[in-house]
Formats: structure tokens, C-alpha cells, sequence
């Protein structure tokens, strides 16, 4: 238990904790006509908090400190694995493959369906650039190490076991409601930063994943998706 709750998993643990917390709040903040707060504006209120957390934390995160960079092939593939966890996740949308409807959706456009510009940018900075780092913190630097040594922060990726992976993996998937696609895409974040040893690698694949996903819903309508 001590090494469960150290200074450097909750480092890890409070900015998904409060993420989480706030998404919960938004499914279920009332929506009523002439509400003091549009629920859609507590994304927003997410970003600022979660973001801030990281800042106070970011000392702690000495893994994506100084010379924890990516190599030019190593940015490369994680590019190219974002582009193809993006594909997947929009091609692995059978019934069958999801779990329920998502908790709180965004739709970020007024009553005659014309686009709210503030709304978008807060969405996708969120998604591209906040949920990234918060949740490869979370689930592969924190979680999947966990699972195989209490004291993580000592565990090379490289020698990460397929059980651990497959296990964060599995609470990853239970996480959305996508759930093929999510375990897929967890197993090859995994996948990624055992190979290249560096967090920045699943950090950059999921960017642009989630920043793609971004653009192609705004540009296509597909708010199921956000």
C-alpha cells in the first residue's frame, strides 16, 4: 500500500482522479433553460484544473524531463501510430463494439447547428494536447508498470510483461465506451512505449489520434465521437 500511494502515483492518480471527476460532473449537470452555466463550458473548467494539476506535479514526472526526448524515428512511428489508432477507432463501431452510450458527448454548436468556435478550440486543445499526458501518466507510466512492480518508477518499460499490459489495458477499455477500440488502442500506446522506452512516444501517438479525431468530427458532424 505504501508504494500504492506514494508521492509519485499520486502525482499520476490526482489529475486523472479530478478529469474524471469533472466528466461525471458534466453528464450530469442539469441542463435547463436560462442555467447560469452551459455544462459544455465545464470542459473548459476541466482543462484549467487538470492543467494545472500537471504544472504542480511536473517535477515529479522526471521521465519527461530533460533528454527524455524522442529520436527522429521514434516521433516518426508514434506519428504514424496515431494515424492508425485514429483509423481504427473511427472503423470499430459495430454495436457489438460498444458499450453503452457515451457519459457526456459534445456537441459544440448552437440551436440552428452553426459551429461555437470558443467551444471547438476548448474541446480540441483538451483532447490533443491535455488528455494525452494526463492519461499516458495515468495508465502506462503509472498503472501498467504498477502491475508488475509496486515501485514503477524503477521499472524500464522494456521489461514490462504482456500481463500488465493486457490488464491496464483492460481497465483503460472500461474507460470508454468504445470498448474494442479503446483495448485495441491501449495495447499499442503499450505496445509503443515498451519498444521506444520513452513516454513522449505513446504521449505523441495519442495526440494525434485524438487531434485528427478532433478535426475530422468538427469537419464531418460526428459528435458521437467527442
Amino acid at each position: 500500500m505504501k508504494s500504492l500511494l506514494s508521492p509519485a502515483a499520486w502525482a499520476r492518480v490526482i489529475p486523472f482522479a479530478l478529469f474524471m471527476a469533472l466528466l461525471a460532473l458534466r453528464a450530469n449537470w442539469p441542463v435547463a433553460e436560462g442555467s447560469w452555466l452551459d455544462p459544455r463550458w465545464l470542459y473548459g473548467v476541466s482543462v484549467l484544473v487538470v492543467g494545472g494539476s500537471l504544472a504542480y506535479f511536473w517535477r515529479r514526472y522526471g521521465e519527461l524531463g530533460r533528454g527524455s526526448g524522442l529520436s527522429l524515428w521514434h516521433a516518426l512511428l508514434s506519428v504514424g501510430v496515431g494515424v492508425g489508432v485514429f483509423m481504427l477507432w473511427v472503423w470499430l463501431t459495430e454495436p457489438w463494439m460498444l458499450l453503452g452510450e457515451p457519459s457526456a458527448s459534445f456537441r459544440p454548436v448552437d440551436d440552428n447547428g452553426e459551429l461555437l468556435w470558443g467551444l471547438v478550440i476548448v474541446r480540441w486543445v483538451g483532447a490533443a494536447m491535455l488528455v494525452p499526458v494526463m492519461e499516458e501518466l495515468f495508465w502506462r507510466s503509472y498503472l501498467m508498470r504498477w502491475v508488475d512492480k509496486p515501485d514503477f518508477e524503477s521499472m524500464d518499460p522494456r521489461a514490462v510483461t504482456w500481463r500488465a499490459m493486457l490488464l491496464s489495458s483492460l481497465v483503460f477499455m472500461l474507460a470508454h465506451n468504445q470498448w474494442l477500440a479503446a483495448l485495441v488502442a491501449g495495447l499499442i500506446y503499450a505496445g509503443l512505449y515498451r519498444y521506444t522506452r520513452t513516454l513522449w512516444a505513446p504521449i505523441l501517438a495519442h495526440a494525434v489520434t485524438n487531434g485528427v479525431l478532433g478535426a475530422w468530427v468538427v469537419v464531418f458532424g460526428n459528435w458521437q465521437f467527442w
